[in-house]
């Protein structure tokens, strides 16, 4: 009978008195001043905004959401152990943002266990208020922005198991402090800016289970003392600058499962001592500067799934014979020298969902073999494979990424190509590839990015895309189609480069209803007509490049709305008309651009893209389209442009690169060009330019290319700065009278004086030199002439001399000197 006496009084208890049981009150007053705090400084939204509606003064801070509370022994209330703060805001980006500050109130918490404030957006340094919270056991921050050095007091949390400061904004050094952290099980200081030394103390660590310190800028060696973390099961040091051999000692963490060491500048060769991980499922070494020959063995590990060797030094051995042990999804042998057939032993790896072979000396047909294997991201670019596509491979559900770039692939694409709807990413440039698109590539609805350039691709029919369908990047340069510029695509296109092709005709009016595209290049082409206004509705526009097609008519002056514009080359056409002042506007080329990440940064594997090719310097030169937000230009050149060039130019002061060159050009060049402040190349040649060169151009510190050739300019070329470095005269040459140093001629106010009575006519000959060659030795030879001419004038009168003859010698000797 007193079994369930006692069961019934443990239900009176749940029911009548632990709800009664409430949080001290000065930790209900800590959390409502948080929440304060928070509304105080986003004054435009309410509790809701942050799911803190339950949150109230009326209630025990236990009732509330996103809190945990316990009960310490002996005691008549329930104290707050877990505060679960992540992603308050419900709001789509960009988030209202937290300053730390807001955290205060919760440091009177201390018997806080567990504190989650990830996701929150919150910016600041982190406070040392946290050596309050001395329980705490599990303490989460990543995904803010949080700054500065991680605090000393956070190390001396001595209960910390879980430490998570990743996709934050710290930096400094890791200190040794951080051995103190004896219970640590899980530490993660990820995609920070870390640098230095990771101490020997993390050696200490003897728990860990994680450690992840990727994306940071760790540098120096890596810690032997890693060895001794025996329970280890996950090390990631991807994505820093370590350095030296990986220590030899690896091998001796039994427990360790995924072992990334990628992006780093790792050398040596693979240690042996891997061999004794016989848990390891994911093993990362690729993008390092590793040597030597692969280890065979490597395929022995059963468990293995993840094998990413690729752009090392390392060697494959091309004469030996593999038999894997392991099932493997990932393999990437990128730049390996793996040579001849596509090696067989691959088609046993049925769960192969990844495979890099590219950069290799591959060679022979596409095996229809791996056709048939249903990988998903298949990636052979650069090898010599040869022949036609088997249309088994497009059969396939599962591929999404297919790169051939590169190789010498032939004959038509398979009318089935269509059927691989899962397919992403298609990069097939640089082959042989001919005939027409397959009208059913359209109905890849999965689509995002399309490059065929540099093929012999032809046909003047284009295949019809969905216009909302996801294709961004529409790469078809420099193959033979003909016709008109092909509009049925999406209109979520972001690049469309169709330059070195046939294509005739004028532009497209409704090219406006690309509403995001950011890069439009047509050069090299047949293009005729007008640049229609509806061009300069497209705001988002970063570079456009007409370059070396027929427009005529006039740049319109709307030409400023294009706000983003960084690179504009309409060079080698026939345009006509002014320079638009309102060029000066172009906002793009005023500001030095922080752009947001290019779609090549949406894949985790490398995609290679054609650069742009422009006129830099005097030549023809390729910028990566990767690094283009460095780049700001302006071509004009090679037109029939006329009238002044306007002073307004001046404002593009994040200008690199300004061409007008082979114009009809006049006036004066504008003061203003001085202002230009980085850029590093100016081409005024070609018009008919008059005046003289501003001497505001000495400001220009970036200044490395300048051509005023063949106009009519005249007077001193500055000096001073980078125009004394700009000394080749043929970029000066054809000019009505230019002058100075930089062309060895002469500036009429630089004619030495008439020599004085008496002078010789070997004096006068040798004017000249004393003036460009003898700059040097110009002040005592200065100071000699003055005395000669007080001597000779008679100014001063030296006392008589008794020798007529020796005092005549001496006046002669003094004139020599001079």
């Amino acid at each position: 009978m007193a079994k369930p006496s006692l069961l019934l009084g443990s239900i009176f208890l749940s029911i009548f008195i632990l709800p009664c049981l409430s949080c001290p009150e000065y930790q209900k007053q800590a959390l409502l001043q948080f929440k304060s705090s928070i509304l105080a400084v986003n004054s435009s939204f309410d509790s809701s905004t942050f799911g803190l509606e339950s949150w109230n003064s009326s209630s025990s801070c236990c009732e509330w959401d996103r809190i945990t509370c316990r009960s310490p022994s002996n005691s008549t209330s329930r104290v707050v152990i877990g505060l679960y703060l992540s992603a308050l805001s419900t709001i789509l980006p960009p988030q209202p943002q937290l300053p730390s500050t807001v955290l205060e109130p919760l440091f009177q918490i201390k018997s806080l266990m567990l504190l989650d404030i990830s996701s929150n957006n919150m910016y600041g340094e982190i406070s040392s208020g946290f050596a309050n919270l001395s329980k705490l056991v599990h303490l989460d921050m990543m995904v803010n922005n949080f700054s500065g050095f991680i605090p000393p007091q956070l190390f001396h949390l001595k209960h910390l198991q879980y430490l998570d400061l990743s996709s934050n904004s710290l930096h400094g050094s890791l200190s040794p402090d951080v051995g103190s952290l004896q219970n640590m099980e899980f530490l993660k200081l990820d995609e920070n800016f870390l640098t230095g030394k990771v101490p020997e103390e993390i050696g200490k660590l003897t728990k860990l289970q994680q450690l992840s310190l990727r994306n940071n800028r760790f540098s120096d060696g890596i810690p032997s003392s890693v060895s001794y973390l025996k329970e280890l099961q996950l090390l990631d040091l991807s994505n820093n600058t370590f350095s030296m051999e990986i220590p030899i000692d690896i091998g001796n963490l039994p427990n360790i499962s995924t072992l990334t060491l990628n992006d780093n500048q790792l050398t040596g060769g693979i240690p042996s001592s891997i061999r004794k991980l016989s848990n390891l499922e994911t093993l990362h070494l690729e993008n390092n500067l590793l040597t030597g020959e692969i280890p065979s063995w490597l395929f022995d590990f059963k468990g293995l799934k993840i094998l990413n060797l690729g752009n090392n030094r390392l060697i494959w051995n091309n004469s030996g014979k593999i038999i894997p042990k392991c099932r493997l999804s990932q393999l990437s042998l990128k730049s390996c020298g793996v040579a001849g057939e596509i090696p067989e032993w691959i088609s046993t790896q049925k769960t192969l969902d990844y495979l890099d072979l590219s950069k290799n000396k591959l060679q022979g047909t596409f095996p229809e073999w791996l056709a048939e294997m249903e990988v998903g991201a298949l990636i052979l670019s650069d090898n010599n494979l040869t022949g036609s596509l088997p249309p088994a491979l497009f059969r396939s559900l599962s591929l999404s990424v297919l790169a051939l770039s590169r190789n010498s692939f032939s004959g038509e694409l398979p009318e089935n190509i269509g059927d691989a709807r899962a397919i992403m990413i298609l990069m097939l440039a640089e082959n042989n590839f001919s005939g027409p698109i397959p009208q059913s590539i359209s109905q890849i609805y999965r689509l995002l990015l399309l490059d065929l350039s540099s093929n012999r691709f032809s046909g003047n029919t284009f295949p019809v895309f969905d216009p909302e369908g996801f294709l961004a990047f529409i790469d078809l340069s420099f193959n033979e189609f003909s016709g008109g510029i092909p509009m049925s695509i999406s209109q979520e296109t972001i690049v469309l480069a169709l330059g070195g092709n046939r294509l005739s005709g004028p532009l497209p009016s409704n090219l406006s209803s690309l509403s995001i595209l950011e890069h439009l290049d047509l050069r090299d082409n047949n293009l005729t007509g007008e640049l229609p206004e509806s061009l300069s509705q497209i705001s988002t526009l970063q570079i456009l490049n007409l370059r070396n097609n027929s427009l005529q008519g006039s740049i319109p002056e709307t030409i400023s709305n294009l706000s983003s514009l960084r690179i504009l080359d309409v060079s080698n056409n026939n345009l006509t008309g002014k320079i638009p002042k309102e060029c000066g506007n172009l906002v793009g080329m005023v500001e030095i651009p922080n752009l947001l990440s290019s779609i090549s940064d949406l894949f985790t594997f490398s995609i290679e893209f054609k650069d742009l090719i422009v006129n830099w310097k005097k030549s023809k030169q390729g910028l990566s389209i990767r690094n283009l937000d460095i780049y700001t230009l302006l071509d004009l050149s090679n037109n029939q442009l006329s009238g002044e060039i306007p002073a307004s130019l001046g404002a593009l002061k994040a200008l690199k690169l300004l061409n007008v060159s082979y114009n009809k050009l006049y006036g004066k060049i504008p003061n203003s060009i001085g202002d230009l402040e980085n850029v590093e190349s100016l081409d005024f040649s070609h018009n008919q330019l008059s005046g003289s060169i501003p001497q505001t151009l000495v400001k220009l510190n970036q200044l490395g290319n300048l051509d005023v050739s063949n106009n009519q300019l005249k007077g001193r070329i500055p000096v001073g700065g980078q125009m004394n470095s700009m000394a080749d005269p043929i970029y000066y040459a054809n000019n009505s009278g230019l002058c100075g140093m930089q062309i060895h001629v002469a500036c009429p106010e630089d004619q030495p004086p008439p020599p004085p009575p008496g002078g010789s006519a070997e004096h006068d000959t040798k004017d000249p030199w004393f003036i460009w060659e003898g700059v040097g030795i110009g002040y005592p030879v200065g100071f000699l002439f003055a005395v000669g001419i007080i001597f000779l004038t008679g100014y001063f009168t030296p006392p008589p001399s008794t020798n007529l003859r020796h005092h005549r010698r001496q006046r002669q000797s003094i004139r020599r000197r001079i």
